[in-house]
């Protein structure tokens, strides 16, 4: 639990501080992640099935983050935030686009990356309520560093005469990512489709790990006792039952 609730305060202070936005991308990967540990480890109802449709949440938001940026520096060649800014005149598919994918990732409401990272936080403030609260100023860190890229990339004047001739969103383009933008809305609005498919298995799961975890002490003992029985050097290391 501890390491989760690492994983999400070190993977948002990294990627605050990334000059290049592929890489910003990649860093809130960890703190996307350290959820996910975190609703695995909690171990209840909520948590888990958050953690599963999180990393569904995380391959759809952060694969459509990489492909915009990569779209970008297909027409620019370069990743870095400080080269871009006012590409939003030129490209306002691609601005929508990016704003859209970016508000997932932080996990704004009616969004996919809401659902996942809500569910997280209920079930483990079940069990765990002070790595909870500070796993939830994850959500805000993820806004301190994913809006201000938003900000310096899309919007203000074009000061790169470079950028003013940039070409918007091909129509294949459009294509690749227009089911990612419908997952995020819809999943976003309505993730019981998702939910419900997750709920027995993650029942049956937590049943058996809580039955497993019931048995462990007998085992555990069982295990000494075998332990006791092994010869060591030659020496019968078996106790004498006492009378």
């Amino acid at each position: 639990m501890v390491l989760s609730v690492i994983g999400i305060i070190y993977g948002a202070w990294v990627a605050a501080v990334q000059p290049d936005a592929k890489k910003l991308v990649a860093y809130t990967s960890i703190a996307h992640l350290g959820f996910v540990m975190m609703g695995l480890f909690a171990l209840t109802a909520e948590s888990v099935e958050g953690a599963i449709l999180q990393m569904v949440n995380h391959g759809i938001s952060t694969g459509a983050l990489f492909l915009l940026i990569g779209m970008l520096y297909e027409r620019r060649h370069t990743r870095m935030i400080a080269d871009f800014g006012g590409i939003a005149r030129v490209m306002p598919v691609f601005a929508t686009s990016l704003v859209v994918v970016a508000l997932s990732s932080i996990g704004l409401p009616g969004t996919n990356g809401f659902v996942g990272e809500f569910l997280i936080l209920i079930g483990t403030f079940r069990k765990y309520p002070v790595p909870a609260v500070l796993a939830a100023t994850g959500v805000i860190f993820a806004a301190a560093y994913m809006l201000p890229m938003i900000q310096r990339m899309l919007y203000g004047r074009i000061t790169n005469d470079a950028n003013a001739g940039l070409s918007d969103l091909s129509g294949r383009e459009r294509a690749v990512l227009a089911p990612m933008l419908l997952l995020i809305v819809l999943i976003g609005v309505y993730p019981s489709p998702v939910l419900r498919r997750t709920e027995a298995s993650v029942g049956a799961l937590i049943e058996q790990v809580e039955k497993r975890a019931q048995q462990a002490p007998i085992t555990m003992q069982a295990g000494v006792e075998r332990l006791d029985r092994l010869p060591i050097l030659g020496i019968d290391a078996v106790r004498e039952s006492a009378p």
